[in-house]
């Protein structure tokens, strides 16, 4: 497993080499008063590309170095799975992507594109999910096959989006996939599923590969594209890890992913209060926050662009140690609910007290150091 995640590593790198290079006009295209940028200059937004190549050519090797290139490697893999894993990941990206280049595909579309996803993901892989770990209301889930089904596809429909709406800083959202994708692999291997273990590592190579060029310089975005790849990767896996092995509780991917689907509810509530429509952009994300009222007045440079770029770096750690957290607590009670569930509330809890503490001038002085 260890040469799949160099090979997307490596893939995944080369590619963002390139659109580095030859990337830049479609940057170009990227208004500079959106109020989401946090970065001078022009900088392509094509991560998701150069991570969905490397993603390609680590399926494509799981799906035929054991079966045409007599390979050992261990993972049950067929090609039309590899397929089937495509297409499912490859319906949101085009859309991201096509966002990424125009800046003109509205959010109808793309929450369209995702919805297709999740139905996709439902029909060709057969991802449901089978119980909520409460005995008392899965009595109930269980009398009707389709609410698990329902759920399972408004999950790969709705992560991509929560994923898009914490890629805000260099480093942050592909640092909380990659832990993500390490949590998730961790207790499959546990199990023995060397197959959903295998899939996570070629999503985290190839994040690995775009961070070389993310972090902390920040040459090039993971845009819509790569948020939208990371979210429908790790939400079908997650979903088929709870439906493969009863044993892991279904509140584990929920504890495990609790910071960018909390973050998505909250701010869906935050705009709704204030009567705007969930789809527009504003600049009151909790990780933009840390960046306005904690990072900013970090660092004196006379240089402008060299100061925001080292706050954009300095404000993705304390998101990462938020993760950490919740990732940690998930991995080592994977199979218990109730503890999960009890660390879901305490994350929500922390979530609001931060961003009340925040948004009040409240934040203790050591955290501004």
């Amino acid at each position: 497993m260890l040469a799949l995640l160099i090979l997307c590593a490596f893939v995944s790198a080369v590619a963002c080499a390139s659109l580095v290079r030859y990337g830049r006009r479609s940057a170009r295209r990227y208004a500079i008063d959106m109020p989401q940028r946090f970065h001078t200059g022009h900088v392509p937004r094509l991560g998701g590309v150069a991570m969905m190549l490397a993603c390609t050519a680590g399926w494509i090797w799981m799906g035929v170095a054991e079966r045409y290139l007599s390979i050992p490697i261990g993972i049950d893999f067929a090609p039309e799975l590899a397929l089937a894993w495509w297409i499912v990941v490859l319906i949101p990206v085009l859309g991201g992507v096509a966002e990424d280049i125009t800046h003109r595909l509205g959010a109808r579309w793309r929450l369209a594109l995702s919805a297709a996803a999740g139905v996709a993901a439902v029909w060709l892989l057969g991802v449901q999910v089978p119980s909520l770990g409460l005995p008392a209301l899965d009595a109930l889930w269980t009398q009707y096959p389709w609410p698990s089904f329902l759920l399972a596809a408004f999950a790969v429909a709705g992560l991509p989006h929560a994923f898009n709406l914490i890629d805000g800083y260099n480093g942050l959202a592909g640092i909380v996939a990659t832990i993500c994708c390490l949590a998730v692999a961790h207790v499959a291997l546990q199990l023995g599923d060397r197959q959903l273990a295998a899939i996570m590592l070629v999503l985290a190579g190839a994040t690995a590969g775009f961070l070389l060029w993310n972090y902390p310089r920040g040459l090039i975005f993971a845009g819509d594209g790569g948020a939208y790849l990371w979210g429908v990767v790790i939400a079908v896996a997650a979903i088929q890890l709870v439906q493969r092995h009863p044993q892991v509780s279904p509140w584990f991917p929920m504890l495990l992913l609790i910071y960018p689907v909390w973050e998505t509810v909250f701010s869906i509530y935050r705009k709704a209060v204030r009567g705007q429509s969930p789809g527009v952009a504003d600049a009151l994300h909790f990780h933009q926050l840390i960046y306005r009222r904690i990072v900013r007045g970090v660092f004196d440079d006379h240089n402008e662009a060299r100061r925001m770029l080292m706050r954009n770096n300095r404000t993705s750690p304390y998101l990462w140690g938020f993760t950490l957290l919740t990732v940690v607590p998930a991995v080592l009670f994977w199979r218990n609910t109730y503890v999960l569930i009890a660390f879901c509330l305490l994350f929500v809890v922390s979530y609001i007290y931060a961003y009340v503490s925040i948004v009040r001038f409240k934040v203790p002085r050591w955290l501004r150091r």
